[in-house]
């Protein structure tokens, strides 16, 4: 049976159309990303033995292109048209932020950072500039690899939020292990950047360790 045959508000498109986009399963939405499934299988059904192969939604957005050509029906074309649709989720976040306290929008904070590193295969040590209201003047990475003291340059963080002209900063970095949980390097560095900064008046307000599905805060875990 296809799934034209099934019930209206059943089909994945009606449904999202009629109830909106939270109400659908990963199974679903997915299927609406796929549009069409393939010989003697629904586009949902491609899509459950999809999530079953890599594990995850998250794991199948953030598969590189040879693992993901593997899926079933999946192929370049699908590859390409999955990253159009990360990347526009990137900039509509960007553009979000950038528009909204970071204060007041903690979880938007959070969404942002984790668009923007939770797929990177290395370390990738990053910093959000905030002007004095705590609204967002930039984003940059600045470092990579292994994030540690001997990685992570205290004088080239200040040099990055003096030419930002910021009053504070919230740094991220992810874990490609895929564990947010923060290490005593991470912790460490924290409070090396924050007395480096200090020295400037400027205020480090977080520091987030970016998992595969989840973000720490260091803030939270009373670390700042």
């Amino acid at each position: 049976m296809s799934i034209t045959d099934w019930p209206e508000l059943e089909r994945p498109r009606e449904k999202l159309l009629s109830r909106g986009a939270a109400s659908l399963s990963d199974a679903e939405l997915l299927a609406i990303f796929l549009r069409t499934g393939t010989q003697g299988l629904t586009a949902v059904d491609v899509s459950r033995r999809l999530l079953k192969q890599f594990g995850s939604l998250n794991s199948l957005m953030h598969a590189s292109q040879p693992e993901f050509c593997q899926g079933h029906g999946l192929g370049k074309a699908k590859y390409a048209q999955l990253q159009a649709v990360l990347e526009m989720a990137r900039r509509y976040l960007h553009e979000n932020i950038r528009h909204k306290n970071a204060l007041n929008t903690p979880d938007d904070t959070k969404q942002f950072l984790k668009s923007k590193l939770a797929h990177q295969q290395r370390e990738v040590f990053a910093c959000l500039y905030l002007d004095t209201k705590h609204h967002v003047l930039a984003f940059e990475e600045l470092f990579f690899g292994t994030i540690d003291g001997a990685s992570v340059h205290p004088r080239e963080v200040v040099k990055g939020a003096l030419a930002n002209n910021a009053a504070a900063v919230i740094f991220a970095h992810n874990h490609p292990s895929g564990n947010p949980t923060p290490s005593q390097a991470d912790i460490q560095i924290t409070h090396q950047l924050i007395e480096a900064l200090k020295l400037i008046d400027i205020r480090v307000l977080d520091h987030l360790i970016i998992g595969s599905g989840d973000a720490s805060s260091l803030t939270e875990l009373g670390h700042i």
